[in-house]
């Protein structure tokens, strides 16, 4: 069972019917018993990082995923919920992440011509091996919706980069956290198969 976190942070529901269409039982939860016992943790979501980590504190959700990480279970976050696994973000300055990963979400440059926020179809590159990729052939294409983006701390945790005017972090992998910044679960066929490799770790 998958317990994909509820912290009233948009889009959700399209990832329990991704899972529901890979036959996953999924539940919708921030019930702390549920999340310990899932035998795997999504924290999905849209929306501002700093709204979001007020409302995983107001709910009591950092500690738990704190406690599901140190478990061992494997844990994805996808879109804000790869921010939110580091340390802090320029959309909300003075505001702690979860910090479960060393890095920092910035902002993509006016400079250079492109339309912010990132949205639409980007492909990616695999600078290193990453479970998630697994029968994935590199310069597939998934869906982004950020304005905001990963500069990981480690170089040895990014398992897949895009190009949009800047050099993206656009997912990670370290022990039992991975990580997305696009959305696997509007990713069409592509997506769907580095859903199920997360739900066959």
């Amino acid at each position: 069972m998958t317990a994909v976190i509820d912290y009233d942070a948009g889009n959700i529901k399209s990832v329990e019917k991704a899972l529901l269409k890979l036959g996953e039982q999924a539940v919708i939860t921030r019930d702390r018993e549920v999340i310990l016992n899932a035998d795997r943790v999504i924290l999905p979501g849209v929306g501002a990082f700093g709204a979001a980590m007020e409302k995983l504190r107001s709910y009591g959700l950092e500690e738990v995923i704190h406690k599901a990480v140190e478990k061992g279970t494997p844990f994805l976050g996808i879109c804000l919920g790869l921010q939110l696994l580091f340390e802090e973000s320029e959309e909300s300055e003075g505001v702690e992440g979860l910090g479960l990963l060393p890095g920092k979400i910035v902002r993509f440059s006016e400079d250079n011509g492109l339309k912010i926020p990132h949205i639409g179809w980007n492909s990616l590159k695999f600078p290193r091996p990453g479970r998630l990729f697994s029968g994935v052939p590199e310069e597939s294409y998934v869906y982004f919706v950020h304005s905001y983006y990963l500069k990981a701390e480690e170089e040895a945790i990014v398992t897949a980069t895009a190009e949009y005017g800047e050099l993206v972090h656009a997912s990670v992998e370290k022990d039992n956290i991975f990580a997305c910044q696009f959305h696997p679960e509007k990713s069409s066929e592509v997506g769907l198969t580095i859903l199920k490799n997360f739900i066959n770790i």
